[in-house]
């Protein structure tokens, strides 16, 4: 199991992999997908007819622009997520919705073979990180002044996340993986978000970033909008 969830991962055997350029699926999340690559709609009947998990991997640096449709280097941290809808369409391709489950590591790529065309790798599971509640009081605390007080009030998740942090019944680890795919966009961050087992540490990374962007929205606001940093935006 991984994360608090109630799906079971059998990492006794290869799960296939989906990589794409960034972190686009960290635990808890549920991410739109479509497919439409003859790789990965096979790969997606494969996927259905057995457990209906998939391996959302990352690109290891730039190879993967030119070797694309190959077997370009991946990055070791991946987020297994499971088919939670899917949808086939009349031309074979598929709409999924996939929710991430939890982290895990490739250990061992699978070699390719003549009737796979997408690839599969071994993974294990990150350790487990099961911390308690009352040690992450001071982070939820601080979660809680950066987005409902300040320039960070204004970006149009933070009063949804706010709600969940006062309902005690959510534990503080399923508020940082909310926090971390709902607002925060930096690639790099996304993936040591998904590398980092430790909650405490996740919120650490989280806080820091959060205090950064407040600061830039506090600058950006003391401006006319069209000197704002570019990408900067409310939402």
């Amino acid at each position: 199991m991984g994360d608090g969830s109630t799906i079971t991962v059998n990492f006794s055997r290869p799960l296939p992999l989906f990589p794409l350029d960034s972190a686009v699926l960290l635990p808890q999340q549920v991410l739109p997908l479509h497919i439409f690559e003859p790789r990965y709609r096979q790969m997606v009947q494969h996927v259905l007819d057995g457990a209906g998990q998939i391996a959302m991997a990352v690109f290891e640096g730039d190879r993967w622009k030119q070797e694309y449709h190959g077997r370009p280097p991946l990055r070791p941290c991946v987020c297994v997520g499971q088919v939670v809808q899917h949808e086939r369409q009349d031309d074979g391709r598929y709409n999924l919705l996939l929710q991430g489950v939890c982290r895990a590591r490739v250990t061992a790529e699978i070699p390719a073979s003549a009737d796979r065309l997408y690839r599969e790798a071994m993974l294990m599971p990150l350790p487990a990180d099961e911390p308690v509640e009352s040690e992450l009081e001071a982070h939820r605390s601080r979660l809680e002044e950066l987005l409902a007080d300040g320039p960070l009030t204004r970006l149009a998740a933070a009063p949804t996340i706010c709600e969940y942090i006062r309902n005690a019944k959510i534990p503080t680890s399923a508020i940082l993986e909310l926090v971390s795919f709902t607002l925060l966009q930096d690639a790099e961050l996304r993936y040591r978000l998904l590398a980092e087992p430790k909650a405490g540490r996740r919120a650490e990374l989280i806080e820091r970033e959060l205090t950064d962007l407040g600061g830039l929205l506090r600058r950006a606001s003391r401006q006319r909008p069209q000197d704002w940093p570019k990408g900067c935006a409310w939402n």
